[in-house]
């Protein structure tokens, strides 16, 4: 707990920031809390990550995806009218693989988000236009849920366990 209050959270600063229903739970919260967006933070990037490893390159190919390279993105992406293909193919590439890898560890954590909150939005309008919402039609639902997440981290920054934090000893 005195790491956190180092550092300015305590339940005192939870408390005035949103009314608590069980004050007693405040000290218990504001360990959570740092927790529980980091482990938001790490699980949003480590999907980036793995899809940044399995269209371009191959990796799960039972994951039912039809491009297992690069080459094969860039086709799929010129022929839904993303081109030129190889320039959309690298830059969603190097924006999962690259920018996820980042936004996982929580470095330069609001800069790496701009790409990614750009890429997730293209990719709720283009499953919005070709699925609707619903996941299970292909749909929005999916990317929008981590949009949203993306969004949040944009605006707040890595958390207090991020190496933003530990190495820059404050948000990026």
């Amino acid at each position: 707990m005195h790491f956190l209050k180092e550092r300015g959270v305590s339940s005192l600063t939870m408390e005035s920031a949103m009314p608590l229903i069980v004050p007693a739970m405040g000290d218990l919260y504001a360990v959570l809390y740092p927790l529980s967006e980091m482990l938001l933070r790490v699980v949003a990037g480590l999907a980036l990550v793995l899809h940044g490893l399995r269209m371009p390159f191959g990796y799960f190919p039972d994951a039912s995806f039809t491009t297992c390279n690069l080459a094969m993105l860039a086709e799929k992406l010129d022929n839904r009218g993303y081109r030129p293909g190889k320039l959309w193919a690298a830059a969603i590439s190097a924006t999962q693989l690259g920018a996820g890898f980042m936004f996982t560890l929580g470095i330069f954590t609001r800069l790496f988000a701009i790409p990614i909150v750009i890429f997730l939005i293209v990719t709720s309008q283009e499953r919005w236009r070709a699925g609707g919402y619903f996941w299970n039609q292909r749909g929005m639902e999916y990317p929008l849920l981590w949009t949203t997440v993306t969004m949040y981290f944009l605006i707040h920054g890595g958390g207090l366990y991020s190496l933003d934090q530990i190495l820059l000893g404050g948000e990026f």
